[in-house]
């Protein structure tokens, strides 16, 4: 079998010369490190012509039979943390080839490049292999444990009563690929497959052809959402700091610490086209006759803490001479902050129908909180009730 590994036979090693794992834990060649003293296992990336992530150790299989073929390539293969790890190369093309599939269920199998070393596994041999690792035959079949020292290829469904009798395996659809990249250490993964394999130390960079990610030290982050950047669209459930923007549905968000936040807060707008009485002097958030919701606008504050407030309605007195009043209850988590005034209040002081409309500013809010709006009425007619109409709240935000 044509495959090699470089510091696995060393004919000169002796007790007290160099040993095959000095050789190999030595830093020459250092490829991306997942340890102190591990390497990255993966396949060396490239193409003839550039084209492809990586065209080295494919497995893939062209006419039907029980038989694979896997492509020269170059890999590095991580053995036991003591032990090293193993630059190995395929030089030719090698066919594989499958056990018959079990008689009654299907399984899945493992292609595997393997490195021996019976100086740490004590297997009795000492060389680098193309393996198929058999799986355990079930109906909803599991891929069999990976062997240490070894670099998964691809894994391969074989269907109950496969053999070369009964057509083989269905190769167009029975390999699923595994093969992940290394490079040397300060090197680009390159990763098409976006697999979720864990960096080995923050500031590791990959390339999953989509977008560039940075190892944080807990997962990849694309690198536009790292500082000063602005998050893609469903790229951030929680935010990473506060300050930081995301994109979510074409709206700029911004995180304040705890939740997300509009990072320009937007005109809030909330009406009731349904008319409905007041007759009270006091403050009432509600009209009498009406089959309308109470109205609510809910806003955000912007960084100023200010807004503007304009309420309005079509009304009247009933009665000349009186007035009808409409306002606004400012409040935050239901706590009234601004109480509704007749300074700051839309008036109508006649029994003609007239619409009306006032608008006050509002500061020291606190910005980036959601308050709420609710609409106020008030009125002098008390024995002939004044009418309220075409009734709106709208506030907007001072930047």
């Amino acid at each position: 079998m044509p495959v090699r590994s470089a510091w696995l036979v060393n004919r000169t090693d002796t007790v007290t010369g160099q040993s095959r794992s000095d050789t190999r834990l030595a830093p020459v060649g250092t490829m991306a490190p997942s340890g102190a003293l591990t390497s990255t296992s993966g396949v060396i990336p490239g193409s003839a012509d550039g084209r492809y992530l990586m065209s080295g150790l494919y497995v893939f299989g062209e006419s039907a039979g029980m038989k694979a073929t896997v492509a020269p390539g170059r890999a590095v293969i991580q053995g036991l943390a003591p032990a090293g790890a193993y630059p190995v190369v395929l030089t030719d093309y090698t066919e594989v080839t499958f056990e018959d599939g079990d008689a009654s269920n299907p399984r899945i199998d493992l292609v595997v490049l393997r490195v021996y070393d019976n100086q740490f596994d004590g297997e009795g041999r000492t060389e680098a292999v193309l393996e198929v690792v058999v799986g355990k035959a079930e109906a909803t079949p599991q891929p069999p444990l990976l062997p240490d020292a070894s670099l998964p290829l691809a894994r391969v469904h074989v269907p109950a009563g496969a053999s070369v009798g009964t057509g083989g395996i269905a190769w167009a659809d029975a390999v699923y690929d595994l093969r992940v990249s290394t490079v040397a250490v300060g090197g680009i993964l390159a990763d098409s497959w976006n697999r979720e394999t864990p960096g080995g130390y923050p500031g590791q960079y990959r390339d999953t052809s989509a977008a560039l990610q940075r190892w944080d030290g807990t997962r990849w982050a694309n690198y536009p959402r790292q500082t000063g950047g602005i998050a893609p669209q469903g790229a951030l459930a929680a935010g990473e700091y506060t300050g930081q923007y995301r994109d979510e549905a074409g709206r700029l968000q911004r995180w304040d610490g705890t939740v997300w936040r509009p990072a320009v807060p937007s005109t809030a707008y909330a009406y009731n086209t349904d008319g409905g009485y007041c007759a009270t002097t006091d403050w009432v958030e509600a009209v009498t006759g009406t089959t309308g919701p109470t109205i609510t606008a809910t806003f955000t504050v912007p960084v100023t803490g200010a807004v503007l407030v304009t309420v309005g309605f079509m009304g009247n007195t009933g009665v000349d001479g009186q007035w009808s009043r409409m306002g606004a209850n400012i409040r935050k988590d239901g706590v009234l902050v601004v109480g509704a005034h007749e300074v700051r209040s839309a008036t109508v002081g006649s029994k003609a129908l007239t619409s009306v409309s006032a608008t006050h500013r509002v500061t020291g809010l606190q910005a980036g909180a959601v308050y709420t709006a609710v609409a106020a009425y008030c009125t002098s007619a008390t024995s002939n009730p004044g009418w309220f109409d075409n009734r709106f709240v709208r506030v907007d935000p001072l930047v």
